[in-house]
């Protein structure tokens, strides 16, 4: 989706998914994002589906249409979250757009960022979860992101909690999402985050924002 274009039209395209039942069917994998890598350049919804159409021959196409647009929704909401990131004065953004582990940095560390749903396989409840930021962290570097994404360094999460329980809706609410990184970013202070020794030699830092609605 291009990003010259407001967020809440953005936000408006990405919650036209909301109409269809969001389920996987499998695990993400290398070999399935490859094939459907064509959400890169699908701008829009209906260019979705467009794109989907030649694949209707398959025997799984009914998989590859829920795979493919989780994958849709979920690149093209993080990559207006990044755009939300490098609007601020104090982000600098990576020049390199296809640097695997750098989004953007700020006060001279580099950070990858991440939006998550809050994870059911944490069994904790949120109330937990909030008192004990770091070893939320710790569970989401340990058991999330195990394909492209994967590295044990920087990353801001943004982990994203409906209070009926659609967790993964509140990736289309930008506007929400905006607020709250704006108010995350004004109080930043680098001393205040979460380190962690995981590679012998390495510090990592990390931190949370959450966004519930």
């Amino acid at each position: 989706m291009a990003l010259n274009l407001p967020i809440q039209t953005i936000e408006a395209e990405l919650k036209k998914r909301w109409a269809y039942p969001y389920r996987w069917g499998r695990k993400q994998q290398d070999d399935w994002d490859s094939i459907t890598n064509f959400i890169y350049k699908t701008h829009t919804f209906e260019a979705l589906f467009e794109a989907l159409a030649q694949q209707k021959s398959r025997a799984d196409y009914r998989d590859i249409v829920d795979y493919a647009m989780n994958r849709w929704y979920n690149f093209h909401s993080a990559k207006a979250v990044e755009h939300i990131f490098a609007s601020s004065p104090k982000v600098q953004p990576e020049h390199d757009r296809y640097h695997r582990l750098v989004d953007f940095h700020i006060e001279g560390l580099n950070f990858d960022h991440k939006t998550t749903v809050f994870p059911r396989g944490l069994q904790k409840p949120i109330t937990w979860a909030k008192e004990h930021p770091k070893a939320l962290i710790q569970w989401l570097y340990e058991n999330q992101s195990q394909q492209q994404r994967k590295h044990l360094h920087n990353r801001l999460f943004i982990v994203v909690y409906h209070n009926a329980g659609a967790h993964w809706k509140l990736k289309a609410e930008l506007t929400l999402i905006q607020t709250a990184v704006t108010a995350y970013l004004s109080n930043f202070d680098k001393n205040k985050l979460h380190s962690f020794d995981f590679e012998a030699g390495h510090k990592t830092f990390s931190d949370i924002i959450w966004v519930i609605g």
